[in-house]
């Protein structure tokens, strides 16, 4: 079995035919609904050292982040169903709703637990922005087209993936932290406006039955899966979760996969993975997510902490990813919709990805900030040959009638990889930090109660010029066995054809 490495040409609508008004307002609320889903995934990235520092419980830094990418992930398969049973309008506005509330809440958050709490509130509102852009983009374009439009609005993704440590930084700086979510609800509220004129509604004669079991379990499988990920190597040691977690993921996926072949109109129809090109793209799409997304906030914190800058300056490293990732998701884009090839992109984008990783073992605390930017505009490289390319590849192979579910299915495979990468990556770099403190010299051991897993930009940039050294040379290489791990990951080809 192969991925097809060709987009067919033939359309219900006219390849080439420019689309009209209506359908690019339509086209463009997409596209910033879009953008402010994603670009929340990482907007909270340089903001979190502030956001800890007010809030405290730093051993929940990485939550943060992983319960908006988890609740993301749980409530993506309903969304695609709901919009390809009633229409992606009503959908779409609800999910936009539900995301500016969790924003609201976010910026009003009183400890980290509750900051978390609204995190899931935002992220069942932003999986939904999520999936409906993608899936109306799919809706209003044939294949070739959609190419071209798709690759668009993958530019909108990546840069906003990339966008967000900059003005996460930017924005803590200059207004405070809680304006990092506050600043959505000017702009939420103008794409509601918009969407809810421009967008034709369906009416819904047929009668339909909504899987909510198979969704049900779902979410528990994915919610098991990632928590495991973030509990298996905790400071305080095995424990019931460590065990009974896995059990119950296996469980809830085995009674999915029942309930699926069962239902009427079942939320992930179980026919999609027929088609090879839908296995391995959502396969491709889950390394792919932890491979990339799930490493921002580990570069954000590493570089922050290494060179001593600034929120902000942290953030301006990552405007090459990017500059680069918009340019290559466009010209990705019209490549395909020129000539249907695609499937050498992703294999490109994995080979880049991983020698930047191996780059990475060689960064230290004198490294220019030059290479660093550089380095980072090949990260955007890498991710502007992966994701939208392998969007077009997925809703290529599906049928129209099902293209929110397999949209739903691709972003719950990339964002359960984010999920993953956070827990999984953490994991390992906090394994290599406890290995690495228990080698520090006393005198520098003496000044980190909390060993080189507390270690802050703050304190870092406190301590004895002479000590900073040692331990930001333990810091480094601790981090190192976390980027040979990633590296690892991007060792991962798409199968050649036959």
């Amino acid at each position: 079995m192969s991925i097809d490495s060709t987009v067919p040409d033939s359309s219900p609508v006219e390849a080439g035919a420019k689309p009209d008004l209506t359908t690019l307002i339509v086209y463009f609320g997409a596209l910033i609904a879009m953008f402010m889903a994603t670009i929340d995934m990482q907007i909270v990235v340089t903001a979190l050292p502030t956001i800890a520092g007010e809030l405290g419980n730093l051993h929940l830094f990485g939550w943060v982040g992983a319960a908006y990418l988890l609740s993301t992930a749980a409530v993506s398969p309903f969304y695609g169903k709901l919009g390809d049973m009633y229409g992606r309008k009503n959908v779409v506005l609800t999910a936009i709703s539900l995301f500016l509330l969790g924003s609201l809440v976010c910026g009003m958050a009183w400890s980290m637990e509750s900051l978390i709490a609204a995190r899931v509130l935002q992220g069942i509102g932003g999986g939904g922005l999520m999936v409906s852009a993608f899936a109306m983009i799919g809706e209003l374009f044939g294949p070739r087209d959609r190419a071209k439009y798709q690759g668009y609005s993958s530019a909108v993704f990546a840069l906003s993936s990339v966008l967000g440590p900059l003005a996460g930084g930017y924005i803590t700086s200059l207004f405070g932290w809680r304006w990092v979510f506050l600043v959505n609800l000017p702009i939420g509220i103008v794409v509601l406006a918009v969407i809810g004129f421009a967008m034709r509604g369906r009416s819904n004669e047929k009668k339909h039955h909504i899987d909510y079991l198979g969704g049900l379990l779902l979410a528990i499988g994915t919610t098991a899966i990632v928590y495991w990920g973030y509990h298996v190597l905790d400071p305080a040691g095995p424990d019931l979760l460590t065990f009974s977690l896995p059990v119950l993921a296996l469980a809830a996926i085995a009674s999915f996969i029942m309930v699926e072949r069962r239902a009427e109109e079942p939320i992930v129809p179980l026919r999609l993975f027929d088609v090879s090109t839908v296995r391995i793209v959502s396969g491709v799409s889950l390394v792919a997510g932890s491979a990339t997304l799930g490493m921002f906030f580990y570069f954000a914190l590493y570089m922050q902490t290494l060179t001593g800058l600034s929120p902000a300056e942290v953030g301006f490293l990552f405007l090459p990813a990017s500059v680069t990732s918009m340019v290559v998701s466009i010209l990705a884009g019209r490549v395909i919709a020129a000539t249907g090839r695609y499937k050498w992109m992703p294999v490109v984008a994995m080979g880049i990805g991983g020698l930047l990783m191996i780059g990475f073992v060689f960064i230290n605390s004198h490294t220019p900030v030059w290479v660093l930017a550089a380095m980072m505009g090949l990260f955007g490289i890498s991710m502007g040959l992966q994701f939208q390319v392998l969007m077009v590849a997925i809703q290529a192979a599906a049928p129209l009638q099902d293209i929110g579910a397999v949209t739903s299915l691709i972003t719950q495979s990339r964002t359960m990889g984010a999920s993953l990468g956070l827990a999984l990556n953490g994991a390992v770099m906090t394994w290599a930090l406890n290995r690495q403190t228990a080698e520090l010299p006393a005198d520098a051991a003496a000044l980190l109660p909390d060993g080189l897993t507390g270690l802050t930009p703050h304190l870092a940039s406190s301590l004895p010029v002479t000590l900073r050294e040692v331990v930001l040379g333990h810091y480094s290489s601790g981090f190192n066995v976390m980027f040979m791990w990633v590296a690892a990951l991007e060792d991962i080809q798409i199968p050649k054809r036959g």
